[in-house]
Parts: structure tokens; sequence; C-alpha cells
């Protein structure tokens, strides 16, 4: 059995989430299927930038298994361009997009790195630069969100008995490039059902709210929303107040749903169905295959791509 998921979009500020059945099918706009079978898009970001939509997504193919960053751009419901926007050595998955000082960074998870590395933007959507080395650990889905004044991230870290599913980590710093803070009360909460970051951090009516993945029965099951009581360097708390489902929204993608990402004007999401095919045992063994001839490693940007 393996995941495919995919993304949707709508022109709704990310707080209406948190009002009762606030994602409709109707309201969604999906992005197209990835077109060979064995490949998802998930892990959705986006931004509204002259009358253009942009969707920043990770996009994986099940016999590379290394995930590379792409862009997807809209005006009004028509994809107007699509292309690669970041590949590196090593995996990458959630491509959160944070804006400060006038510039535009990227924080791709790269935990295989073994870091968290910050990229800017040189040239949108498709050039992004490194610029700072925020972390020294494999931090998994970081959020980062500027409240009170600080910088606060929250995170996962990969280990055992799926420790990225079922421990929350904040980190705290004044300037976004750092230094950074590990929180003395790490890991702040623990559990399956509300602790790996699933999204975008967000305030509303002076209220800090943050998207979390239900990871029981199925990884990504479903997001759930704290409301963020007490965040200090040495006090955290949060209570549950909202839960978002797949139910409804997409045919065939009613088994996860693990991002809820956006802005004032737009909310991105992803849906998970779960698949069973005869073909799985090839594609791994193509994905074995090309492991051992090296043929794993990023691709090249070509005219496509190119912007």
């Amino acid at each position: 059995m393996y995941d495919e998921w995919r993304v949707g979009f709508t022109r709704r500020p990310i707080n209406h989430v948190l009002e009762p059945e606030a994602l409709t099918a109707d309201a969604i706009v999906w992005l197209p299927p990835c077109p060979r079978s064995f490949q998802f898009i998930a892990d959705p970001f986006g931004i509204e930038r002259d009358g253009v939509t942009t969707i920043f997504v990770e996009a994986f193919d099940y016999r590379v298994r290394r995930g590379e960053i792409h862009y997807y751009q809209y005006r009004g419901d028509a994809l107007i361009g699509q292309g690669l926007a970041l590949a590196e050595p090593f995996h990458l998955s959630y491509p959160s997009l944070i804006e400060d000082g006038g510039e535009l960074y990227m924080l791709p998870e790269g935990y295989k790195s073994g870091g968290l590395t910050l990229y800017r933007c040189e040239r949108f959507p498709d050039r992004w630069t490194p610029v700072q080395r925020l972390l020294d650990l494999p931090a998994i889905d970081a959020t980062v969100v500027k409240h009170d004044g600080r910088w606060w991230m929250f995170h996962a870290l990969p280990g055992p008995d799926d420790r990225a599913m079922r421990q929350l980590h904040v980190a705290y710093a004044d300037d976004l490039k750092g230094p950074w803070m590990s929180h003395p009360g790490n890991p702040v909460r623990t559990g399956f059902l509300e602790s790996r970051p699933g999204g975008t951090a967000f305030a509303h009516e002076g209220l800090l709210y943050l998207p979390v993945q239900e990871c029981r029965p199925t990884y990504g099951a479903a997001i759930r929303l704290l409301r963020i009581d007490a965040l200090t360097p040495t006090d955290f708390s949060a209570s549950l107040v909202h839960r978002i489902t797949p139910k409804g929204l997409l045919d065939g993608f009613a088994d996860g749903l693990h991002t809820v990402s956006g802005d004032q004007r737009l909310t991105v999401i992803d849906v998970k169905g779960l698949r069973r095919s005869p073909a799985e045992k090839r594609i791994k063994l193509q994905y074995k295959l090309r492991r051992l001839f090296g043929l794993n490693g990023p691709r090249r940007r070509n005219q496509t791509d190119a912007a």
C-alpha cells in the first residue's frame, strides 16, 4: 500500500479554517494530477503576487524517493505555468514560505542533510539560494512564525518508534537568521494525534494557532488546530480547538489531509488516497536499481523548468 496526494487551494484567508465546515469541495481549485503513476505532490505552501497565485509543493516519485520543490502558477483558476523551484542531492519537502525585511525566504525540510537551511528567493519562483543554516538538527516540518516580537519555530525530529510523528519541539530567536535556542520544555507536546506540524502558524484576533497532524490511524490522517495559550522562552501550553478532515473534498482522496497553509488571501491543502497496485514490487525494484547505479541524484534544470 502507498500514499497518493493531491493539492488544492481556495482564495480565502487561512483563518477561515477555524469555522465549522470551512472547506468545501466547490470552493477548491485542484492542481493537476501527476502525469505518471507512483508520483504525487504534497506539502503545499502558496503566495499571491501581481495577480498570480504560486503554489510550492514537494514533488515525489517512488522510483527515486527523493523529493524536489516544484511550483504551479495560476491566474484565476487557470494554470499558466509550472516547473522546478529547488532540488538538492538530498530529499526536500515542506517548502514553507517566510517574508522578512522585504525579502522572501523558503525553509524546506531537508532533514537528511543533517540540518535546517534557510533559502532566499533570488528570482521568483525558480531561483533560491541558501543563506543560513538555522539549526544543526535534522528538523522536520519546521514551521516559523513571528509572534509578540520574537521568532518561533515548531518542528519535529527523527528518531526511533516514529518520533517525528509523536513529539513537538519549539525553538525561538530574536532574528530570523538566528541564533536559535531550543525551548527547555522540549518536547513540549507528545502523542500521535497533536504533535507533528502541518502547515502555517497564523494569528487571529490576537491569538496564535498551529496546525498539527493526526498520525493515527495513518500518517497525515487529518489536521488539528491548536490554540497556543502560552508561548515564552520558558513556558508552552496549547488547546485543541478544531479538526479538519478530507471528508467530501475530492473523490478517492478521503484517507488523509496533512497540510493547511496560507495567508490573508489564500488557503492551501493536500488530501491523501491510499492505493494498492500489483506494480508496487516493480517500482521498488526500479528504485533499488537506480540507487545501486547512482541514478537518484537531482535532475538538471531544463528549458521547461526555466522561467
